[in-house]
């Protein structure tokens, strides 16, 4: 494939992700498919190179069916072949070690000393590292999945304490976003763009 056709590809990805809440039951997706969608998204960029993001994938209908409720009704939670719960690392500071293990000792002990010094000087770094980085993810995965023909739709709505408590997620972790993915059983509803001029500001306000 030429580099025009690789462009036209991303760009046909992109633009033909959209929102989708009503989604085909029953539609199961092969696990080489999803796990392959997931890989995708774990190749996403993160401060550090920690890979804050942690999947929680929720297929049986049962499971699916839990989730209801605390998704306030939402219909596509249980609807949707799968539905991934993007969850952020608090410590992933903890993770450094391991990413850093076949670094030369200088670099690791460098990269320890920023990261771990960023952790315990910033009672925010954790968070704010967290769900900046899980959503990079949470992003990469809605275009794999549209890349591979599925639909998905990012989540907020939902009662966080609630899915803790239900789904029994650690401390550590904290819930970013629901993402259902499936196919459509309904076209999603067109939405409009601000213009560039609206968005991008050149050099300083």
């Amino acid at each position: 494939m030429s580099q025009v056709e690789q462009q036209q590809t991303a760009e046909q990805v992109i633009l033909s992700r959209h929102s989708v809440r009503q989604y085909q039951r029953d539609v199961v997706i092969p696990d080489a498919e999803l796990n392959e969608i997931l890989e995708l998204a774990a190749s996403a960029p993160s401060s550090w190179n920690l890979q804050h993001w942690r999947f929680l994938v929720i297929r049986e209908q049962a499971n699916k069916d839990r989730l209801l409720p605390i998704a306030f009704g939402q219909q596509q939670v249980s609807d949707a072949s799968a539905v991934v719960v993007v969850l952020g690392d608090l410590q992933a500071n903890l993770t450094a070690p391991i990413v850093f293990e076949k670094a030369t000792p200088e670099v690791r002990d460098t990269m320890l000393g920023q990261i771990n010094g960023a952790y315990a000087n910033s009672p925010t770094v954790g968070r704010d590292e967290a769900i900046r980085n899980a959503s990079l993810a949470a992003m990469q995965l809605m275009l794999a999945a549209r890349a591979k023909g599925y639909d998905t739709v990012p989540m907020g709505g939902y009662n966080p304490a609630a899915l803790i408590q239900e789904f029994n997620i650690p401390e550590r972790y904290i819930p970013v976003m629901l993402l259902p993915i499936g196919k459509a059983a309904s076209p999603a509803r067109a939405t409009e763009r601000l213009p560039l001029s609206d968005v991008v500001i050149n050099e300083s306000f």
